[in-house]
């Protein structure tokens, strides 16, 4: 990846650094006013596209997670990331020849949503002596486009996964459809609020909701508010990557 100026450097440092400070008092305020405390809700930065030396300046500004979409892109940068205080997730699409070049590199995987994938990722783990944390993804939307499982078929997944020594399910995930309002936007989230707490209790060895990621750069608040405890901003961070590579 091309590096950036001198110039570059500094200005797209200030904004990462303001970004950080108005994010983190936004969560803070959505928190409480969902009756929880700011510190209950973990914020992922999402890079993609992002180059390293601002995703190392963002991590040394407090960021302690961020996730990536692409596996391709994880790995040219993972070497020149700093992770000595954060931890790296993948949180797109996951191709199962690719689960290999991950397993042991993560965190976490966010957008476990078959069976196939899942016992790809048990099998890879088994061999490498890991237990991978994995969230659950729901089609809560439905769209064809998206990945995810339907909420009607949630059970039968988790219920696989379950028998899996290596796979470690923490929680659900979701991307809900593009909406108008706010108000659209919400009744996703509550539908998958309900979901995890319906779950919440029916856990095993590996299986416990402990996460639930929803939300991103223009929907973070809503989600929050109805429940999410884990958000995935970029744009709302790192702005609309017009920077150079």
């Amino acid at each position: 990846m091309e590096r950036l100026s001198n110039d570059e450097r500094e200005a797209v440092f200030r904004r990462v650094e303001e970004n950080i400070r108005v994010l983190k008092e936004k969560v803070g305020e959505a928190a409480v006013r969902s009756g929880r405390a700011p510190e209950d809700i973990t914020i992922l930065a999402v890079t993609k596209t992002v180059p390293v030396e601002i995703i190392n300046h963002a991590i040394h500004c407090g960021m302690t997670h961020i996730g990536e979409n692409r596996v391709q892109e994880f790995l040219e940068k993972y070497d020149q990331l700093d992770l000595s205080n954060c931890k790296a997730q993948i949180i797109g699409t996951l191709q199962t020849n690719k689960v290999r070049k991950v397993i042991g590199l993560v965190e976490m995987i966010q957008s476990v949503d078959s069976a196939h994938l899942a016992q790809e990722i048990n099998r890879v783990s088994v061999q490498k002596d890991v237990v991978t944390d994995c969230l659950v993804e729901v089609n809560i939307g439905r769209e064809e486009n998206k990945g995810g499982v339907l909420p009607e078929a949630l059970d039968e997944l988790l219920g696989k996964i379950g028998e899996m020594q290596a796979v470690r399910v923490r929680g659900l995930m979701a991307i809900p459809p593009i909406c108008e309002t706010a108000g659209e936007v919400r009744q996703y989230f509550s539908q998958m609020t309900q979901l995890f707490l319906d779950r919440k209790d029916k856990t095993s060895d590996n299986i416990s909701m402990d996460f639930l990621s929803m939300g991103m750069s223009a929907d973070y608040e809503e989600a929050i508010l109805e429940g999410a405890n884990y958000i995935r901003p970029g744009t709302a961070l790192f702005g609309h990557r017009t920077y150079s590579k």
